[in-house]
């Protein structure tokens, strides 16, 4: 999975806001390192991009109803053999 840099920025940056004036010396080794450690946590995760998923979701989408279609044919085709 490619991580989006944009907003992987973005949530380092509200983490970095959000932390104490006191440590502004630290504050750029700990942008990197959380950064780091983001990027290091997210490319372990078993994870797809929103593209990826909505090409499932679509080929499910048809498998589905070629599923169902099949269905209603074999009913159909055993409501004949009844008859």
């Amino acid at each position: 999975m490619v991580v989006n840099t944009e907003k992987l920025d973005e949530l380092v940056n509200r983490v970095i806001s959000s932390l104490p004036r006191d440590l502004d010396l630290a504050r750029k080794d700990i942008e990197k390192n959380l950064k780091s450690a983001i990027s290091a946590g997210l490319a372990r995760m078993d994870l797809v991009t929103r593209e990826e998923y909505d090409i499932q979701l679509a080929l499910l989408q048809r498998t589905r109803e070629k599923l169902e279609n099949l269905e209603k044919k074999l009913t159909d085709l055993e409501e004949q053999l009844k008859r």
